[in-house]
């Protein structure tokens, strides 16, 4: 069952009107009155699509990796780290300089891992980037 929020944007979706795009055979979009023309020309090869409204902003541009930000999300994670060092059965009769030994060692693995992740994050985004550019106008969405 649906949460009152989603319902109200569900019906939000559905107030919006829809815009008609015409299109002709070579991907060209045509006015609505340029349609019959090309109809009458070609007999009848227009094609109707529907374009929909955009959902929500703009899409995030993700930002480049850089090794402050994932320094920063270290200084948010190392916390939780150390609570799952305390929590864990096979760690609780450990030290507490044992327990932040482990949780270092964590974060020697979290943080590398995490600007990988970012780079490679990042590098799919400036290809899809790339892509989106290259396109023929009638393909972009």
């Amino acid at each position: 069952m649906p949460t009152r929020k989603q319902r109200r944007r569900r019906q939000k979706g559905r107030r919006h009107e829809y815009e008609y795009v015409y299109v002709d055979d070579e991907g060209r979009e045509l006015e609505p009155d340029e349609v019959e023309d090309v109809a009458i020309r070609n007999g009848g090869s227009a094609k109707q699509k529907q374009r929909q409204p955009a959902r929500g902003a703009a899409r995030r541009a993700i930002e480049p990796p850089s090794w402050r930000r994932v320094l920063k999300r270290g200084l948010f994670v190392a916390p939780l780290m150390y609570l799952l060092v305390v929590v864990l059965p096979g760690t609780r009769d450990l030290t507490l300089a044992q327990q932040i030994q482990q949780t270092i060692f964590l974060l020697v693995i979290f943080l590398p891992f995490s600007y990988v992740m970012d780079s490679i994050t990042y590098r799919l985004f400036v290809k899809r980037q790339a892509a989106l550019e290259n396109r023929p106008p009638a393909e972009k969405k």
